[in-house]
């Protein structure tokens, strides 16, 4: 038997949020994704994540625990795979807080942001096949596995990821 998901919620990222990325942008948290971004990147990331406060269906959302700690960040946007545009979802989890279900239960609430926004049909995910975590969270969290397959990330590097899927509503 699992035990409970934490209680989490999502707001929108902000600007004071752009400690999360720093945290983020060590090698342990970045290993299955390229390794560590340049201080430039991450600033530009950050820029980014707060541009898409405004954006027709792209998100990001900081994770926040019920006492308020901020516990990481998690998204969705737009991604035209196999020909249909779907909600990409990714995330991280800040290390001091893994392991406490905190990830899945941030994407069980993403996945129904996604499902209102009634935008896509499916959300997605592409997690490392060595990324056994997220892996973990996508299964979780309700994801049904597609198989593996050859995904871009960074811009210009390919790796071997497992194409997770959901349905965001029947029809």
């Amino acid at each position: 038997m699992s035990k409970p998901l934490p209680s989490v919620s999502l707001r929108p990222y902000a600007k004071d949020d752009s400690y999360l990325l720093q945290l983020a942008n060590a090698p342990d948290m970045t290993r299955y994704i390229g390794g560590p971004e340049t201080e430039e990147k991450v600033v530009a990331r950050h820029e980014r994540y707060l541009a898409l406060q405004h954006h027709a269906t792209d998100r990001m959302f900081t994770i926040l625990l019920p006492d308020g700690t901020r516990a990481g960040c998690i998204g969705c946007w737009e991604h035209v795979w196999n020909g249909q545009s779907v909600y990409e979802m990714g995330w991280f989890t800040l290390p001091a807080l893994q392991g406490q279900g905190i990830g899945t239960a941030a994407l069980k609430a993403a996945v129904a942001f996604a499902a209102s926004e009634r935008k896509f049909s499916h959300a997605c995910a592409f997690p490392s096949v060595l990324n056994l975590p997220s892996n973990a969270i996508c299964r979780k969290a309700g994801f049904d596995l597609v198989g593996e397959c050859r995904f871009e990330y960074p811009k210009g590097s390919f790796m071997t990821c497992n194409e997770w899927r959901v349905k965001l509503w029947n029809d």
